[in-house]
């Protein structure tokens, strides 16, 4: 068991990293900080159950994610999206390189990441549902692995992975159909048989 007395020792450092979080769940200042207010109260409170030892990082996550799921999502009919500006570095967003490298036979895909922009990302991301959305930004903005987030979201592990496949196949798909409808990509040319397997 954790002493209350360490807490902020221990605690504090990770505070810039749950008021990114918060600011891009909430999309408010104001809310931000009230929310990450709310999170320490609960885990101060909280923490004589800390097991020492343990991933403290993922344990304030953890309360950080249930205190936005049931306070402010329960404040809106729909759930509120998640502002991800400023993230530079999701596993989507990649310079490839220009049109040099969609000559030597880039993807479909990666012409259309070339191309687009962070803020059509953004729209992307926030479009998609919440529990796909909200382990999309656990695993591949803040950095979680599959175990962690199952902890965090309290769900199994098989749950965790199942969201973030469906996830960002949605969030492929999407982007994917922005770009075809800019022109950016041609549509998929239904007459075209696709290759046999292993070619």
């Amino acid at each position: 068991m954790a002493d209350q007395a360490t807490f902020a020792d221990q605690a504090m450092e990770y505070m810039d990293q749950l008021y990114s979080a918060a600011r891009r769940m909430t999309r408010n200042t104001a809310d931000a900080e009230d929310l990450v207010q709310e999170t320490y109260l609960r885990a101060y409170r909280g923490f004589g159950n800390f097991q020492e030892g343990t991933n403290l990082r993922a344990w304030l996550f953890r309360i950080l994610t249930n205190a936005f799921i049931n306070s402010y999502r329960s404040k809106q009919r729909k759930p509120k999206s998640v502002d991800l500006a400023g993230v530079e570095d999701l596993y989507l967003h990649q310079r490839l390189g220009g049109d040099t490298k969609a000559k030597l036979g880039a993807s479909a895909e990666e012409v259309l990441m070339e191309t687009i922009t962070e803020s059509e990302i953004v729209d992307a991301l926030e479009s998609l549902p919440e529990e796909y959305r909200i382990a999309v930004l656990l695993a591949d903005v803040e950095g979680f692995a599959y175990k962690e987030i199952a902890e965090i979201l309290d769900v199994p592990m098989g749950t965790v992975m199942s969201r973030l496949h469906r996830g960002r196949k949605t969030l492929q798909k999407r982007l994917l159909e922005f770009g075809q409808t800019r022109g950016w990509v041609d549509p998929p040319d239904p007459d075209r048989a696709p290759a046999p397997a292993g070619i």
